[in-house]
């Protein structure tokens, strides 16, 4: 009985050896796939940066991201929630790690902790959004932030150190992409400095670009997608056929499909618009005329390809840099002929990688800066390396040395 056994093993083996070198023969006479090689921006990932929190702070889901004329780099995250929330503020702790962060993060150049602030008014002197989501600066350092939560009919301005300032628009109001005294879940903030004028992507409720007076937060104007007055009412081609939205084969939606996620004014007085689930850029001038229109991954489904994006810093602001979460990249566009040259980033949760990239911004020396939403719950920097010769999907950029 013992010889058969062996002789059945050593069969066995021999047919596993013979089977390997087989596949290991298949393996050499495949190609490598040729990696196709582009001229575009080239960058790196910076493991290192920002440097850790203190006081055993965490974030929550990271929802915006700007940075201001020194390079700080400002973040407003949503805390940690749930049963993870619960175990954190629960008295006593249950253990020693952790705490959620203040909403509001402020960062040098080097990724030091500058200051932290934010959240529900101790006094009942301004209404905390229910769901914060973006922030930007303005040309006096001031912080705006707006709400994509069912009350955040307004946006909120703070001096950097968090001294409340203003609200803009009436909280708890209804969606009306047609009013002219409040908003509808405000998804970021942008500026015209020359203009005195800011641009609310209006948004996760409303239908709109609304631009309003930096002192005082009057709109001014608004418009939808192709500069079309905002129709609440209106119906998607995916909903008019009984399907459940938007459909690669159904371009030209005639508004747009919340969320309107950003309104990024450029130098040469053009405005690009994130119109997320519908997976395209629409550019206007400042008036609300329509300009043109790019499409970007229009097969992608559920949270769309443009969640947001940021212009390179030279005075030309030649690349275009695109959020696109649910595809786990950012897109390197060329400004003038909306064409896609490279990406960077890929899926995963190492650094280099996303869950979820949400809100971008770039620094004065071409460095980009991403955030994460949902299980990513980070803050990314991307080291600007110069235009070279890359791959066309250049992935996660780790530093190579």
């Amino acid at each position: 009985m013992s010889r058969r056994r062996n002789l059945i093993f050593g069969g066995s083996l021999i047919a596993a050896i013979a089977l390997l070198g087989m596949v290991r023969t298949g393996l050499d006479n495949v190609a490598p796939t040729p990696v196709q090689m582009v001229t575009a921006p080239m960058f790196e990932i910076d493991p290192f940066w920002p440097k850790p929190l203190p006081n055993g702070w965490v974030y929550g889901t990271v929802i915006g991201v700007t940075v201001d004329a020194q390079d700080n780099v400002y973040i407003v995250h949503r805390g940690v929630v749930g049963t993870a929330e619960d175990a954190i503020n629960a008295d006593p702790p249950l253990a020693e790690c952790c705490a959620s962060a203040p909403p509001v993060l402020q960062f040098d150049p080097e990724g030091n902790l500058v200051r932290a602030w934010g959240g529900p008014s101790p006094t009942g002197e301004y209404v905390w959004p229910g769901s914060n989501h973006g922030l930007g600066i303005d040309q006096m350092g001031n912080v705006w932030i707006g709400g994509n939560g069912g009350p955040d009919s307004h946006v909120l301005k703070f001096t950097a150190e968090g001294e409340y300032l203003e609200t803009y628009g009436t909280p708890e109001q209804p969606i009306d992409s047609n009013a002219m005294d409040h908003f509808g879940r405000v998804a970021d903030v942008e500026f015209d400095f020359a203009a005195n004028e800011a641009y609310f992507s209006d948004g996760y409720g409303n239908r709109r670009v609304a631009v309003v007076d930096i002192d005082t937060g009057v709109i001014k104007r608004y418009w939808g997608a192709y500069g079309n007055r905002p129709d609440d009412q209106f119906q998607y081609e995916g909903d008019r056929r009984g399907g459940t939205g938007w459909s690669a084969d159904m371009y030209s939606e005639q508004q747009f499909r919340t969320p309107v996620h950003c309104a990024e004014p450029s130098n040469d007085g053009l405005v690009y618009v994130c119109d997320r689930p519908n997976n395209r850029v629409q550019v206007f001038q400042t008036d609300g005329t329509f300009v043109e229109e790019a499409y970007f991954a229009p097969a992608t489904l559920g949270d769309g390809a443009v969640w947001d994006i940021a212009f390179s810093p030279d005075a030309e602001q030649s690349y275009i840099y695109i959020a696109d979460g649910k595809n786990a990249r950012i897109r390197i566009v060329d400004r003038q002929t909306l064409q896609e040259v490279s990406t960077i980033g890929t899926g995963g949760r190492y650094a280099g990688m996303f869950q979820a990239a949400h809100s971008i911004d770039t620094d004065s020396q071409g460095n980009i800066y991403v955030t994460e939403t949902y299980e990513g719950r980070r803050l990314h920097k991307f080291l600007y390396k110069g235009v070279g010769s890359v791959a066309r999907h250049q992935g996660a950029t780790w530093p190579t040395q």
